[in-house]
């Protein structure tokens, strides 16, 4: 299962680059660039962005609909946390295939 969100901010890069500068400590395999991110939390569990100039795009994938509703959450209270100064709005998760 997944779920995707789309983030408009002129920030995006810096908060993919926290984001998973975070989440390196505890998954290792944790990869990214300015522009792309990638972090396998386990159990078939994955978080994945995209910055572009106008926002971040996010994905979230999941065995399962609880914890894809869980890793939404997750990822929705950090980036609240690191975009602190700005004003996001809700992050709207659409499903996806």
């Amino acid at each position: 299962m997944a779920a995707q969100a789309r983030v408009e901010t002129q920030t995006g890069s810096r908060y993919l680059t926290q984001l998973c500068k975070h989440w390196s400590h505890k998954f290792p395999e944790t990869t990214f660039t300015p522009e792309r991110g990638v972090v396998p939390f386990g159990e078939g569990r994955r978080f994945t962005a995209e910055a572009d100039p106008e926002g971040l795009t996010l994905r979230v994938e999941a065995p399962d609909l609880d914890a894809l509703n869980r890793m939404q959450g997750v990822v929705a209270e950090h980036l609240g946390r690191f975009a602190f100064r700005e004003d996001l709005g809700g992050i709207a998760w659409t499903r996806v295939v």
